[in-house]
């Protein structure tokens, strides 16, 4: 069997990988802190930054062809094995993050139709029910990529099509007259249950971490890129899955404030599309979103663990992890990376049993995490191409717009990183860190007789714990907070 996958494939596995449960509440999310205006607004920047972020990996994929180890490896071409060692370890513990958050909205759907079993996704039942689908994934993904893949372009229908229902209804009721209500959020209406906002700024600002969470899993063909049939699949893939997702996440959140008011969407239960279709079509509305997330939320997950299981087996392969996670089975599928990835999610299963918010901790972790990803991939194609070192010029992909893409790239990731704030970065510092003990032993298996750091990884490296251990006691004094 041809093993390598094409761009239809890849751009399933970058649809599903974006598209997860988490979309169904995408509308309660969004006008939770934010009105019609800002929403507006907040797309167009999200649109506007993502585009170039998407566009810095497609680019990427075409110029440097030979780079097969994913998102990492930019990195480390461009600053250093150090850096790619810490963009592989936080983008593999984001994804542990991910799928834990995919856990708790899972048993929460199971909620719906289960009422009180799974309420909040998180409590024991949840817990030991959520456990049971990781281990399921584990052996699913353990039988071979290939396999993986193509039941996930079963999920990627299956997901679409409540989707599709929902959005075809609103547009079919929707009034302008109520979208236009209160259209910045700047009016105390109390039968519509609106309150004053604020400035169009931060509400804008209260979407990012939404509006970067479902986005996450654009780079999924580049992660998996050394399956794919050529680099150009996994650029095109890219594009056609981002264009694909940004037109269904604004009319998922924009739809619904044609239908009902800000003040009453922001109070919706998760997922917030059921709601909004019952008040059109009854209780079926309900079950359609419900059966959609739990869909999606399979569908997903199955995507994120075989990224999970990737990352850590290439960098492996090249010397940036130790050696025992480039294992392999019969089915070619990276065992031991599976088997520690499966282990670290169980984990986090069982901690967000404490915690009372454990959908929007998931969420938080997980989009700082990948921040500093983003950043040095944008950074890179903006180093290779204004000093034109180790750009491989493709006639399709002009120097001037590979710059111009990495720079606004860059400039976004930073925005993100500044809209994420304080508390979260500091928790993925102690993340940071406690993946240098890992990237010692990877060094020593590898390094041929060379120092473990250079100097600036050591000076770069004695920071990075500095700032970890603020942020150990930041954790601890804020534990109730963050925990929710």
């Amino acid at each position: 069997m041809d093993k390598k996958l094409g761009v239809v494939s890849l751009a399933g596995l970058v649809v599903s990988a974006m598209i997860g449960g988490g979309v169904y509440n995408l509308p309660q999310n969004m006008a939770a802190d934010a009105g019609t205006g800002a929403i507006i607004i907040a797309w167009i920047i999200t649109g506007f930054g993502m585009w170039f972020i998407a566009k810095t990996f497609s680019i990427l994929a075409n110029v440097r062809p030979e780079v097969t180890s994913g998102i990492y490896g930019y990195g480390e071409l461009g600053f250093g094995r150090f850096t790619g060692f810490l963009i592989a370890w936080g983008y593999w513990i984001c994804n542990v993050f991910a799928n834990v958050g995919y856990a708790i909205l899972l048993m929460d759907s199971f909620n719906y139709f289960f009422n009180p079993y799974f309420k909040g996704g998180n409590n024991l039942l949840s817990v030991i029910c959520g456990s049971i689908v990781i281990w399921g994934m584990y052996f699913a993904v353990l039988a071979g990529v290939k396999q993986a893949t193509f039941i996930n372009n079963i999920g990627v229908v299956g997901k679409l099509i409540p989707l599709g229902i929902f959005i075809v209804i609103l547009i079919f009721n929707f009034s302008f007259e109520k979208f236009t209500t209160d259209f910045w959020g700047h009016n105390v209406i109390p039968s519509l249950l609106d309150k004053d906002l604020g400035g169009v700024f931060p509400q804008v600002k209260s979407t990012m971490l939404v509006t970067l969470w479902v986005f996450l899993g654009i780079e999924g063909a580049s992660i998996i890129s050394s399956r794919a049939e050529s680099q150009k699949s996994v650029g095109r893939a890219t594009v056609m899955g981002f264009v694909t997702c940004l037109c269904i996440y604004a009319l998922l959140s924009l739809l619904p404030l044609g239908i009902v008011s800000q003040g009453e969407l922001s109070t919706m239960s998760p997922p917030s599309t059921g709601p909004v279709l019952t008040k059109l079509i009854g209780t079926s509305g309900n079950v359609i979103m419900n059966l959609g997330v739990i869909i999606a939320l399979l569908s997903s997950w199955l995507v994120w663990t075989v990224m999970l299981a990737s990352l850590p087996y290439e960098a492996a392969k090249s010397g940036t992890f130790p050696k025992i996670f480039a294992t392999e089975n019969k089915n070619e599928s990276p065992s031991y990376s599976l088997l520690v990835s499966s282990i670290l999610m169980q984990i986090c299963m069982i901690v967000v049993y404490f915690s009372n918010d454990a959908w929007n901790l998931m969420l938080s972790i997980t989009g700082v995490m990948i921040l500093p990803c983003y950043f040095a991939c944008t950074l890179y194609l903006w180093k290779i191409s204004r000093r034109h070192d180790d750009y491989h010029k493709e006639p399709e992909v002009h120097i001037g717009s590979a710059l111009l893409t990495g720079v606004l790239g860059t400039i976004y990731a930073g925005w993100l990183i500044y809209a994420a704030g304080l508390n979260y970065l500091l928790v993925a510092t102690v993340i940071y860190a406690l993946g240098i003990p890992v990237f010692r032993k990877a060094r020593r298996e590898n390094a041929n007789g060379e120092p473990i750091f250079n100097h600036c990884e050591k000076v770069f490296a004695i920071i990075l714990v500095i700032a970890g251990i603020i942020g150990v006691f930041y954790t601890i004094a804020n534990y109730k907070t963050l925990l929710g």
